[in-house]
């Protein structure tokens, strides 16, 4: 793995990061998210910091496609269920459809989330070379040695390789996240009228995405660095071998409390804003949609 990686440009070395040079502070550590960015942009441009927009557009649209919908209606069967049988339960269908609704789509989208973390974390081979796209990642993944040994390395369940770290952050994160979101937008909307316009809505929405995401996305943040590290691993042995927990262990050991919640930073900057979108925008066309059917049905009655 260290073979994809080149030295900073500090290091004075002038090689690439191996397992030797990779002892040396210099050559294995960055000192923060401005570090990195500056380290990026000296070493390989501007571009670089897009890297990997394809996959995360492939993979945000069935992603958020799956995740709202069956969140919706998982919190409605609950709902229902709780009403019915055991009305204290009430207030734990945001968390437990959040939870649910996440975890389906995790394990419908996991290899795409593989390719977007790879393309991310590594370099081209050589200078100039055109940087793989989704779909020769994953054959890279499956094929790492130029030859198919499906065989010997799982067969195509090395698709899936982290999808344990990945379900170990993402379900805590929903359930975090939709605990806070929930009583935050239920309190924003009623300080406005019941029939709120589409922008009171996309602002309540956008709030309490905003908060309810980046207090999800502090929580989860280990577990993160250990979805992350286990996706990276580029021996397909070795990572068949591998758990979060072994993940989360070695972590620990080699860099504490703070090799845990390396990235909190950027990971923080990036949920709070990302979950207001979406959640904004998607009650937005709800309630339009659920306008124009309102306002059919008047025409016809």
């Amino acid at each position: 793995m260290f073979s994809d990686f080149r030295c900073p440009p500090s290091c004075t070395c002038e090689c690439l990061l191996t397992a030797e040079t990779a002892s040396l502070p210099e050559c294995s550590r960055y000192k923060g998210t401005f570090d990195v960015l500056f380290k990026v942009i000296r070493q390989e441009g501007y571009g670089r910091l897009w890297r990997g927009t394809n996959a995360s557009l492939a993979l945000a649209i069935p992603t958020v496609g799956i995740y709202l919908p069956c969140y919706d209606i998982f919190r409605n069967w609950f709902e229902e269920f709780a009403a019915k049988t055991s009305p204290h339960l009430t207030p734990y269908a945001p968390l437990i459809a959040g939870s649910a609704a996440r975890s389906l789509a995790c394990i419908v989208c996991s290899p795409i989330e593989l390719a977007r973390t790879r393309m991310q974390a590594f370099r081209e081979l050589q200078r100039g070379e055109k940087p793989s796209g989704v779909w020769k990642t994953l054959l890279g993944v499956l094929s790492p040695t130029g030859k198919l040994v499906l065989q010997t390395v799982g067969g195509y369940r090395v698709l899936w390789m982290g999808v344990g770290a990945q379900i170990a952050r993402d379900v805590p994160f929903s359930a975090i996240c939709w605990s806070t979101l929930e009583p935050i937008r239920r309190s924003l909307l009623g300080l406005v009228e019941e029939e709120g316009s589409p922008i009171t809505i996309l602002g309540a929405n956008f709030t309490a995405g905003f908060v309810a995401g980046s207090l999800a996305a502090a929580a989860t943040c280990p577990l993160d660095v250990a979805k992350t590290r286990r996706q990276i691993e580029k021996d397909p042995t070795r990572a068949q071998k591998s758990n979060t927990w072994r993940t989360l262990s070695d972590v620990w050991r080699s860099g504490g409390l703070r090799g845990l919640f390396t990235g909190i930073g950027p990971r923080v900057g990036r949920a709070g804003p990302s979950v207001g979108i979406v959640v904004s925008f998607y009650e937005v066309v709800k309630h339009i949609l659920h306008q124009r059917h309102k306002n059919s049905l008047e025409v016809i009655a």
